[in-house]
């Protein structure tokens, strides 16, 4: 029974990414990007302040 291997095979491995040169561009996108995600996060910590939106609670019909 030569033709059946058992277990998992290992996947082959990746060649190793070389460190590429940013250009001015690439610098100012990803400085942009990170000054977003700084705005998005305050504003998702402001809202998560306050309390729920639709504080409604039990409603009452109007019937006695």
């Amino acid at each position: 029974m030569s033709g059946r291997e058992g277990g998992k095979k290992k996947p082959l491995k990746a060649p190793k990414k070389q460190s590429k040169e940013m250009d001015d561009d690439e610098v100012a996108f990803k400085q942009k990007q990170k000054e977003d995600q700084k705005a998005l996060d305050a504003l998702k910590a402001k809202a998560s302040g306050k309390g729920p939106l639709a504080s409604g609670g039990i409603k009452k019909s109007g019937k006695k």
